[in-house]
């Protein structure tokens, strides 16, 4: 793909206001492979601008006439499904089977659900004697991470265009070529000009801008809880609805009877899945006292399975994290694990390769529940195994974080699993290895969150009540 010089804006690319410039690196050799424009705040009013031109024809549309185009906009992903897995492998450093498999597979499902639940969702009841309409909120700012880039936007701009808003999107720095493809699947699909709109620029400019923009109704942000802290204090200070997805520092337990094979050797995948850059990432393993030491040797196995290497090979589990300065942090908090006591079982600090911004896979034993690695997110193929004495404890050390994003409960029966899982303050757990299901409600409770996304529940954060009484 070759990128495109401007922002889309009103339905064509327009020239951008300023001439700040973005290069995009390919994280796996640390190439320039593209650049794009550093938007700025006159890049965002035009989008807004646009965006809410186009509101009054597209929030009269009916909601059939928008699902249909969602869609359109799913069968282009579709069709274009091996440019966007390669455009991902190239700025994010995925291996080209999970981009194809998780990175595109999974907004096609999205984009799929909504619109078919666009086409079916009860925009009006009747209650008592009163008619409940549920509307659109009107113009978002969508802003947008750079782990999952593909499916972070379909998960915003889909139940957005569902519900009747119309949208600027502004992607992470890192991999806007994702979001500049995107924007053609959208122009193919025939969505009207203005509905959806494009802006690229780092986050303190451009993302400051639209945060704060007066003509932007909601913000639906996902990235990390310091900014999504400020997002909020910019939001409320004009009364501004947000939507926020943040980080997590997810707990897999594994109780007692639970096939612990299996439970650990699906906990290591999921750690290592995307390099560990994943906001719900089990990083946390508790495993009983009594089985913990056969747990850290089947965690050792299993991260063997996962050597890095060229995320464009043939086979390849594990790529590069983003940047440098990811690569950095992740190293500083590896030996801040072993600073504090913690034993290093696989892995470390150490450059697995000469090239590239790759850390090896890591695995913690006898980390504690206060340990820096414990408790902060680190967002890199890290993962910390703790032992604890009876179910008490176990919750207690899962609920023992700011955060409550994700979970996995792992059991001899779902009877069990479930019990703990109810106990859990967290907004999403997976019973015994349960899988996706791009209709059920993904947020966080605590630090890591305000709202959901995804399903019918994802659909009602873009929408506003209203009541007329007979």
């Amino acid at each position: 793909m070759k990128a495109h010089d401007g922002m889309y804006i009103d339905g064509a690319w327009r020239p951008a206001a300023g001439r700040e410039r973005i290069e995009v690196f390919n994280p796996a050799d640390e190439q320039v492979i593209g650049g794009v424009p550093a938007g700025n705040a006159d890049d965002v009013d035009a989008a807004v601008r646009a965006a809410r031109a186009a509101f009054p024809a597209w929030a009269a549309t009916a909601p059939a006439g928008r699902a249909a185009l969602i869609g359109a906009l799913r069968d282009v992903l579709v069709a274009r499904k091996d440019e966007f897995a390669e455009i991902i492998t190239a700025e994010l450093g995925s291996p080209r089977g999970f981009s194809e498999m998780v990175h595109v597979g999974a907004p096609i499902a999205v984009s799929s659900s909504f619109a078919e639940l666009g086409a079916s969702y009860a925009f009006e009841e009747r209650i008592g004697n009163s008619t409940v309409l549920l509307e659109p909120v009107g113009v978002v700012g969508a802003i947008t991470p750079w782990n999952y880039p593909l499916h972070q936007i379909v998960a915003k701009v889909a139940p957005a265009l569902a519900a009747g808003c119309t949208l600027v999107l502004k992607p992470a720095e890192d991999t806007p070529l994702t979001a500049q493809l995107f924007a053609e699947a959208v122009h193919e699909a025939g969505i009207p000009a203005g509905v959806f709109n494009l802006v690229t620029g780092t986050g303190p400019v451009a993302g400051q801008a639209l945060a704060a923009h007066e003509g932007v109704d909601l913000v639906s942000f996902t990235g990390s809880t310091a900014v999504g802290k400020q997002i909020g204090a910019t939001a409320g200070a004009a009364v501004k609805r947000v939507a926020l997805e943040l980080g997590g520092k997810s707990a897999n337990v594994i109780l007692p009877g639970a096939d612990l094979a299996k439970a650990v050797a699906a906990g290591v995948g999921h750690v290592m899945n995307n390099s560990g850059q994943s906001c719900n990432a089990l990083t946390r393993m508790l495993v009983h006292r009594d089985q913990y030491e056969e747990a850290v040797s089947l965690a050792a196995a299993a991260v063997a399975k996962y050597p890095s290497g060229d995320p464009a090979e043939p086979g390849t589990r594990l790529g590069p994290v983003i940047n440098a300065k990811q690569r950095d942090r992740i190293r500083g908090y590896i030996t801040k694990g072993v600073e504090e006591g913690a034993r290093l079982v696989a892995g470390g600090p150490e450059a697995p390769h000469g090239q590239g911004y790759f850390i090896a896979p890591t695995v913690f034993a006898d980390v504690t529940p206060e340990m820096t690695i414990a408790q902060e997110e680190i967002f890199g193929p890290v993962l910390s195994i703790l032992p604890y004495e009876d179910q008490d404890e176990a919750l207690s050390i899962a609920n023992g974080t700011v955060y409550g994003l994700g979970g996995a409960v792992w059991a001899a029966d779902e009877e069990t699993a479930v019990a703990f899982a109810r106990r859990m303050d967290t907004g999403q757990v997976d019973i015994n290895g349960g899988r996706f299901n791009p209709l059920a409600p993904f947020g966080g409770y605590k630090q890591s969150g305000v709202g959901r996304e995804l399903g019918p529940h994802g659909l009602a954060e873009y929408l506003q009540t209203k009541s007329l009484q007979f």
